[in-house]
């Protein structure tokens, strides 16, 4: 854990006013300070983690490979929470961006962090692409498309279920992810 003493004073005063603000033009999401202490959560590459994970996790994450489509844990999952880096543990998507492109992946509106998403350029498999990696993690997540719900946004998250790990909303405060409790909807 890092401290950010100037940050913590910041969050004390805004966590009066709102759960989440905007300062220098970034999002600070509130964080609980009397469970944190004056500790703000750090997200790294855990190599322990990646030990651990399945081939196909592996596979996903670390080599930058595609599950089958239709074949994902997550795909079809409507409970609402929070979809978090497998490796690092950052929040990436909610459950009330999620929702169903017909495409195969899990698919997804928007970032709920979006400083915690790398968008990079995919000119692998005789096409351009934009690809989605986790920022601290550096996990291949997926790509994103403008194909998306254009109410939304317009564009389409395309989301390995390998490369994630779902925290149900009921879950958050106990895995230290209290601040993005607001932030989950259910699932319609």
């Amino acid at each position: 854990m890092v401290r950010v003493n100037s940050l913590i004073c910041i969050n004390k005063i805004i966590s009066h006013l709102a759960p989440q603000a905007f300062i220098f033009g970034n999002l600070i999401p509130y964080y609980d300070l009397e469970k944190n202490g004056d500790e703000m959560a750090e997200y790294q590459r855990n190599p322990d983690v990646i030990a651990a994970l399945s081939e196909e996790q592996y596979w996903v994450t670390q080599e930058n490979g595609t599950e089958r489509p239709g074949t994902g844990a997550l795909l079809n999952n409507k409970q609402p929470g929070l979809y978090v880096d497998i490796v690092s543990g950052e929040p990436l998507f909610t459950s009330g961006a999620k929702f169903d492109s017909g495409c195969g992946w899990p698919s997804f509106t928007k970032p709920v962090e979006t400083q915690h998403v790398k968008e990079l350029r995919d000119s692998s498999l005789g096409m351009v692409r934009v690809e989605v990696r986790s920022l601290h993690g550096d996990s291949h997540l997926g790509h994103v498309f403008p194909d998306g719900p254009q109410a939304r946004g317009g564009l389409r998250y395309c989301i390995n279920s390998a490369s994630l790990r779902f925290i149900h909303r009921d879950d958050l405060e106990a895995e230290g992810y209290g601040a993005y409790r607001d932030q989950v909807e259910d699932v319609v």
